[in-house]
């Protein structure tokens, strides 16, 4: 049975889950989510697809899970691949989970949404700002930790690997240059190489240019 992925080509936490799957090798296809009109917030989504009223959401015959780090999580049970080799990868791995929702992917996907979804007069210049000012912390932290590594946890691509590099491949700008950043910007290199690895935009349907 092919599992669904329900996401959106703009949302940096629904490529987590769709890169995830694509790399495993499992058979899905996406289910395009019309965010920048509604979907998520509309009450049949809120009560058949997600009462969170977020993506991605993966369905794999009667199973239904939110969360990127869960359908992750999901994923490596079912394929074998990127979970870890041993109960302190597994850890380590469900650790920088933690971390990038919270201190990397948050920031990210709020600060890009704020500086390039958001009408130019109503962005909130403060507000972004200070998100970029954690953000550029968040960046240092990731760079100092891939310093004479090829991944950030063991020595194979992981699902914390496959977590904090999401929202780092989006092209609109939000504060972070690759280039600052080596280590960073030779491990997306890594991962990219990976064979089946697709941009965002060429994984999941929905693009800014779609509603240009």
């Amino acid at each position: 049975m092919t599992i669904k992925l329900h996401c959106f080509g703009e949302s940096g936490h629904s490529y987590k889950a769709a890169l995830a799957l694509e790399l495993s090798g499992l058979d899905w296809e996406p289910v395009y989510i019309d965010f920048f009109n509604g979907a998520t917030r509309s009450p049949d989504y809120r009560g058949t697809i997600n009462e969170m009223g977020e993506a991605p959401v993966l369905i794999d015959g009667d199973l239904r899970l939110t969360q990127s780090g869960v359908i992750q999580d999901y994923v490596a049970e079912k394929s074998g691949k990127f979970g870890g080799r041993n109960n302190n990868e597994r850890r380590e791995i469900l650790r920088w989970i933690l971390w990038d929702n919270h201190k990397l992917s948050s920031p990210a996907g709020m600060t890009r949404f704020l500086m390039n979804f958001m009408p130019q007069d109503k962005r909130p210049l403060e507000v972004i700002k200070f998100t970029q000012g954690r953000l550029h912390g968040a960046y240092k932290v990731l760079n100092a930790h891939l310093e004479g590594r090829d991944w950030i946890v063991g020595d194979a691509l992981s699902n914390a690997d496959l977590t904090c590099c999401a929202y780092l491949y989006y092209p609109e700008p939000f504060g972070f240059e690759r280039k600052d950043f080596p280590n960073i910007d030779a491990w997306l290199d890594r991962i990219s190489a990976q064979p089946g690895w697709k941009h965002p935009y060429d994984l999941m349907p929905g693009s800014p240019a779609d509603r240009a």
